[in-house]
């Protein structure tokens, strides 16, 4: 259920408001916009009285949301969400540039492809130090060691870091990490999307390459609901019966996301075309749909990656993508 309350509202009623209804053992979530405020309670709402809540003078309207994602839902907070921290802001209008390796493979091999790419405008570093592989005797990834260079690649360039966890006890090793990434394996993780809800640090939820966008918003109310509001939504294609790429990259999800959810909205075309000439192409889509930034992997020697290879740009490749994705922005403006 929503409330929304009339503009001339004092804090002094809203609060008494506010009091009332955590009486009656709610959760209420407040949204302040341009032009109304509201409070979204989360809870059994049943034994609430619309119309004597509609009968307030300080209340607008009230209205019951059907849908299960509360505090994920526009309805409740009509505004843009901005994910705002001391080293990057993701959202409001802005756009987030993500780039690095599929996996870190060495010190030199990472801060060399920040460098490149933070010359190229990136504006995050992407790399992965545990990696979900389909077969246990594919790399797995440098684990502790990764963050490790993670970290020295960050101090070496600016770059703000992202990468993926895989279990919640490796929390510890992620205190440093800008932004934490929840895989498309691990959307529904529910144990640790509850122990991701319990920090406060921004979490890149990307979505399952079998689950629908309803399943996805759930996710995210999972880590919400723990009291961590810094979602961000990650498209990163879904699983059809096409062959031509690895996945299908769902471009409408961004604006049912967007109509549905106050969240940002990434797009991640390396792992949805898997073809690292379809890469650029479907970036540009993305922008052109209203995606609030892309995550591009990159690096120095594709032939010869640990991981991903056949969909990760060059450096010189990503740089013409970056020059590019800056033009249409600057058209669509």
């Amino acid at each position: 259920m929503i409330i929304v309350l009339k503009n001339q509202t004092t804090l002094q009623k809203r609060e008494e408001l506010i009091d009332w209804l955590r009486s009656k053992a709610l959760d209420v979530h407040i949204s302040e916009g341009q032009y109304h405020t509201v409070l979204g309670l989360v809870g059994d709402t049943g034994s609430i009285d619309t119309d004597m809540l509609e009968g307030l003078e300080i209340v607008e309207k009230v209205q019951r949301i059907s849908e299960p994602f509360k505090k994920a839902n526009r309805k409740f907070h009509e505004d843009d969400t901005v994910i705002e921290t001391d080293t990057f802001t993701v959202g409001g209008g802005g756009f987030t540039l993500m780039a690095g390796p599929c996996s870190v493979e060495s010190g030199e091999q990472l801060t060399g492809i920040a460098k490149a790419v933070k010359a190229s405008g990136a504006t995050m570093l992407r790399g992965g130090a545990f990696k979900p592989r389909t077969s246990p005797y594919d790399f797995q990834g440098l684990r502790a060691d990764g963050i490790e260079l993670l970290l020295e690649a960050k101090k070496e360039t600016g770059l703000p870091i992202v990468t993926e966890i895989m279990n919640a006890q490796h929390l510890p090793l992620f205190e440093q990490v800008d932004m934490i990434q929840v895989g498309a394996r691990n959307m529904q993780n529910f144990e640790l999307l509850k122990e991701l809800g319990r920090i406060d640090k921004p979490i890149l939820l990307k979505r399952g390459l079998a689950n629908t966008i309803k399943e996805l918003l759930m996710s995210a109310e999972y880590i919400m609901a723990g009291g961590n509001e810094k979602v961000i939504f990650c498209e990163r294609g879904i699983r059809t019966f096409e062959t031509y790429t690895r996945n299908t990259l769902d471009l409408s999800a961004v604006a049912v996301l967007k109509e549905l959810s106050h969240l940002p909205v990434i797009v991640d075309p390396s792992h949805a075309t898997g073809v690292s000439r379809y890469v650029k192409p479907m970036a540009l889509a993305a922008v052109a749909a209203g995606a609030d930034g892309l995550m591009i992997e990159v690096h120095n020697d594709p032939a010869h990656a640990l991981c991903d290879g056949p969909q990760s740009l060059t450096p010189a490749q990503f740089e013409d993508l970056a020059k590019t994705v800056f033009k249409v922005r600057e058209a669509l403006r």
